[in-house]
């Protein structure tokens, strides 16, 4: 118990995992209220955060079906959410203490009008735009005096249309993981919107009406695979009291696709009421049939998230996956597979935008079944000077997931990956930050001649490769747009796919097959890989055909495929079937109210002729810049200069440049994110503005490749180099270390407008921090990045630079010789040599240009 100013506590009625429930009276009308009190003494800042959303969403819900929010007390360090006090229990609290809730909830006359009471609160929810994402018997409250039905605990809800949720350990999921819908889990390769809540309201009648769960397991990755994969036992088989239309009913609510759930918690409560008609006048639903969700029509403008026309490339990619995990003793396809084969690369080819990447994803169920991993990078049309970039964000990734396993499991890994590398660790770490994380801080890296630097940063990073993909936890690995890759990464990819001794690694490339010719350096290596005969196989991706975009079109407004025939003809001739454009072209369209949802027919209507006259472009940048530059004046300028930092920004560095706040930049993005343009990689936004550098974490990535060229199209060709310089001057103005972590990030934002700058010593600082760029891609073996940026600092200096920064000079001519020479340029490192020679003062000052001759 407590005391709180203003308040009677009386006594205590509930206790959470996370929080402590009383029943109180307030002093000023003697109204009782709930008292909802965190159960941590000192509860972290990320922990009282949520508790302000979960506060001012039901505060903002002015609903019958919602429980009212009154007012947030602090007491203390923590807080007390004062809440509605209307005589109910959970429905948990029930399930385990009122007879009446032991057997199906006290029988179907008990549980149809609960149920459609429940159908019509969540249904108001929806209709705010309010995702609950943690419907379960603990947050449906019901008074059983009165009948009344109230949903409680907003603490995780969404105010998004949709959230596009990353590959998570377990243990780390957001909600109840016993009623969480499969798209909760980030491995279904769907987003989440308002129909997981009616998974989730499945496993809630499921249980009400049989008293089980319809998965258990103590392990969270079961449980997350029962969800993707498993289809639960009827409930009619489980209680015979249970009708076989309720039964139906329950497990369209849990089907594994959204697309065949119901489509609105309104569908779901006519059919409820019609379940009810029928038991009322009958006093049984035994025989009673009908075709469900007749009246289930949403009115919401929802593209279909399945895939169309994929069949044969997701079994494809399956069978590779499969290949790897389980390898037999020898394969015989057509596939081209050696005989003891546990490592091949999967290629898959095709345009921008035609779903390479929605493909790849759909290999997650897979991998939770095998108890594996799954690591992402990709490398950014705009930064394609920074070595291993998309590789070095693919293992970020994978040891941010290590640092979520249990500290047993820690350890083990800890132990693993020191075993495999050694005292060299810091040869990782410099590629790889987050590894020391993990491994913890190591020994400097032994000074060693640059061949034998380039043999240990090969042999240590097939090392750690192999030490983390083993047959018991297989390894994905997946690169996305090769066509911008760095040399480095290229030569990284042929010393792992030419090592035999790896095993249970699946590594997946996707490429733009239209921007690479024979000659392109990519090619190159895969005519280098075939040669060395390594199992490597390509899924060439077409666009859609016709039919697949008039499924689409059907599905996605509810009609007969022949009367979507005609706006399929008119989408198809400007999109071609490519997936990207065709959604974004029918999102147009709904925008410019030319598909249009009639409420009296239940139906969408649209006029062909009309679109048909309108003039819209059949280039997809532009048709995305449209739609970006109808933004507001704020939120076009923040993605502008989004677009500039990549593909993907944390919110700090934004906010640093942007010149604003991090809570004013995400307010300016907001429009962006609910328009889908933007997506969050986790749930660090919504805490900005209430925890201290929370920006740091929060971290975005642009919908699709297209979008940030849109943006970065609407900026001037004037203007980028300004705005380039200007956000490279002050990303440098930061300490010694984050400048040294963000090196390439910002030597090429400097360089991208360096022909604009005229100070003298902000040249020779810019030379500096291109010489320590190239020194740094050298450390990884990197020689053709480090060469471009050595060049580049050489390209700075002033003609007295031997007179007047003689120390600057003779190390970028240095080490520029030795670059250029490990990049076969003998005629350009011999020159370097040569000026040098002439240029020393002194013969120590010619040692090691001597020293590379010799080489």
């Amino acid at each position: 118990m407590f005391i709180l100013p203003n308040y009677q506590v009386i006594e205590q009625i509930y206790e959470s995992a996370n929080s402590l429930v009383y029943r109180g009276i307030r002093n000023e009308d003697n109204q009782t209220v709930i008292l909802k009190v965190l159960k941590e003494d000192y509860p972290s800042p990320e922990e009282l955060s949520r508790y302000r959303q979960e506060f001012e969403i039901t505060h903002d819900l002015k609903l019958s079906g919602v429980v009212q929010a009154y007012a947030l007390e602090k007491l203390d360090n923590t807080l007390v959410m004062v809440l509605e006090d209307f005589g109910g229990e959970s429905l948990k609290e029930l399930m385990g203490s009122s007879p009446a809730f032991e057997k199906g909830v006290g029988g179907l006359l008990r549980f149809l009008p609960l149920a459609r009471q429940i159908a019509d609160s969540l249904g108001q929810i929806h209709a705010h735009n309010i995702i609950h994402k943690d419907i379960n018997p603990a947050n449906i409250v019901f008074n059983a005096d009165n009948n009344q039905v109230k949903i409680i605990d907003f603490g995780i809800s969404s105010r998004l249309p949709r959230e596009t949720l990353t590959f998570k350990n377990p243990t780390q999921l957001e909600g109840t993981l016993v009623y969480i819908s499969p798209e909760q889990t980030g491995r279904m390769n769907r987003a989440v919107d308002y129909r997981s809540d009616l998974y989730s309201l499945g496993v809630t009648f499921y249980e009400l009406l049989t008293q089980k769960l319809p998965f258990e397991s103590l392990e969270a990755l079961e449980l997350v695979h029962c969800h993707i994969a498993k289809s639960p036992v009827h409930p009619c088989e489980i209680n015979a009291d249970v009708p076989p239309i309720l039964s139906r009913i329950v497990m369209k609510l849990m089907a594994k696709n959204v697309e065949d759930r119901y489509q609105s918690a309104f569908g779901l409560k006519r059919d409820l009421e019609k379940c009810l008609s029928n038991f009322e006048g009958l006093g049984n639903l035994g025989g009673f049939i009908f075709d469900l969700a007749q009246h289930d029509v949403s009115g919401r403008f929802q593209i279909p998230q399945k895939l169309y026309g994929r069949e044969a490339e997701i079994e494809t990619l399956l069978q590779a996956f499969e290949r790897v995990a389980n390898p037999p003793p020898q394969f015989k396809n057509e596939l081209k597979v050696s005989e003891t084969s546990a490592i091949e690369l999967m290629l898959v080819a095709g345009y921008s935008g035609v779903g390479k990447s929605v493909l790849v994803h759909e290999v997650h169920k897979a991998i939770t079944e095998k108890h594996g991993y799954f690591a992402a990078g990709k490398f950014d049309q705009y930064q394609r000077n920074v070595p291993y970039s998309a590789i070095s964000k693919a293992l970020e990734e994978f040891c941010h997931y290590l640092l979520t396993e249990s500290t047993a499991q820690l350890n083990e890994w800890r132990q693993t990956i020191l075993t495999a590398v050694g005292d060299n660790g810091q040869v990782l770490i410099d590629v790889i930050p987050a590894l020391e994380l993990i491994i913890g801080s190591q020994p400097a890296i032994t000074q060693v001649g640059p061949t034998e630097a380039q043999n240990r940063f090969n042999r240590l990073f097939q090392q750690f490769i192999q030490a983390i993909s083993q047959p018991s936890h297989p390894l994905v690995l997946f690169i996305d747009d090769w066509q911008w890759a760095d040399s480095a990464s290229l030569s990284l990819l042929e010393t792992l796919m030419t090592n035999k001794e790896h095993q249970s690694l699946l590594i997946i490339g996707a490429y733009r097959d239209n921007e690479v010719s024979a000659a392109h350096p990519f090619m190159i290596t895969l005519e280098t890989l075939k040669q060395a005969e390594v199992t490597l196989n390509t899924i060439q991706l077409s666009n859609l055909s016709s039919r697949d975009v008039n499924a689409l079109i059907s599905e996605t407004l509810s009609c007969q495929p022949e009367r979507g025939q005609g706006l399929t003809d008119l989408v198809y001739d400007k999109t071609l079937g490519n997936a990207f454009f065709t959604v974004e072209f029918l999102k147009s369209l709904f925008q410019e109210a030319l598909l249009v949802f009639d409420v009296q027919t239940l139906e969408w209507q649209w006029d062909d002729k009309k679109i048909a006259a309108l003039e819209m472009t059949d280039n997809v940048v532009e048709l995305m810049a449209d739609k970006i530059s109808l933004l507001p004046t704020d939120t076009l300028s923040a993605l502008k200069l989004a677009a500039c930092i990549g593909n993907t920004f944390d919110l700090n560095t934004l906010s640093i440049i942007y010149q604003l706040s991090p809570k004013t930049t995400l307010q300016s993005l907001w429009k962006a994110i609910e328009n889908g343009l933007l997506n969050p990689l986790d749930d660090q936004y919504k805490l900005v503005g209430m925890v201290e550098k929370t920006a740091e974490k929060a971290r975005f990535k642009f919908q699709h490749d297209r979008v940030q060229q849109a943006a970065y199209s609407l900026i001037t060709d004037t203007d980028k180099q300004s705005i380039h310089l200007q956000i490279g001057r002050l990303l440098a103005h930061t300490s010694e270390a984050e400048l040294e972590e963000h090196l390439f990030e910002v030597v090429n934002q400097l360089n991208a407008g360096r022909e604009l700058i005229e100070e003298g010593d902000e040249k020779h600082r810019l030379a500096e921090l291109n010489l320590s760029a190239g020194k740094k891609a050298k450390a990884s073996a990197a020689h053709q990045p480090a060469f471009q940026y050595l060049k580049t600092g050489l390209a700075l200096l002033e003609p007295d630079s031997w007179q007047t920064q003689y120390d600057l000079t003779k190390a970028l001519y240095e080490e520029a010789a030795e670059a250029a020479y490990f990049c076969t340029e003998f005629e350009e490192s011999e020159r370097l040599v040569k000026v040098v020679l002439c240029q020393a003062k002194t013969v120590l000052d010619q040692v090691k240009v001597y020293e590379i001759q010799m080489q």
